[in-house]
C-alpha cells in the first residue's frame, strides 16, 4: 500500500534544483484525510506543477542556449516544466471524481527529460493500492 498524494505534497524533478509543492485544482472537492486529494490529471504545468528552480537538462532550450553562450560548460537555466501526459500509474482501483488517484509511487515526465516524483505525499493517513 502507498499513501494518497494531496494538495501541498512535495514533488521533485530529476533535472530541477529545488523541490516544489503540488497544487491541486478542485474538481470534485473530495478530500484525502484533510487536504484536497490529487488525481493523475493534476499534471498541468504551472497550474499543478510549479517551477523546480533551475533546470540542468540540455533538452531545455534555455539551458541549451545558456550552455552554448558559456562555451559549452553546462549552465542551468530557468525551469519551466512541460508535462503533457498524466501521472502514471496512479491507483486505478481508487477514484476521485471518476479519475484514478495519485499515489506516492506515481511519476510524471517533463518534455525536457526530467522525471518528476513525489518526495512527500502531503498526508500519511490515507493508504491506496
Amino acid at each position: 500500500m502507498s499513501q494518497h498524494v494531496c494538495m501541498g505534497a512535495m514533488i521533485k524533478c530529476s533535472c530541477g534544483s529545488l523541490p516544489a509543492a503540488l497544487m491541486v485544482i478542485p474538481r470534485s472537492l473530495e478530500m484525502s484525510g484533510g487536504p484536497l486529494g490529487a488525481s493523475i490529471l493534476d499534471n498541468l504545468p504551472m497550474a499543478n506543477i510549479p517551477s523546480f528552480g533551475t533546470c540542468c537538462s540540455l533538452q531545455n532550450p534555455a539551458v541549451e542556449l545558456l550552455t552554448a553562450a558559456n562555451m559549452g560548460a553546462l549552465t542551468p537555466g530557468p525551469c519551466l516544466p512541460v508535462t503533457t501526459a498524466p501521472w502514471f500509474p496512479g491507483s486505478p482501483t481508487v477514484l476521485l471524481g471518476g479519475i484514478p488517484v495519485l499515489n506516492k509511487e506515481s511519476k510524471l515526465f517533463c518534455a525536457w527529460a526530467g522525471l518528476i516524483s513525489v518526495a512527500e505525499p502531503g498526508e500519511f493517513t490515507v493508504a491506496v493500492p
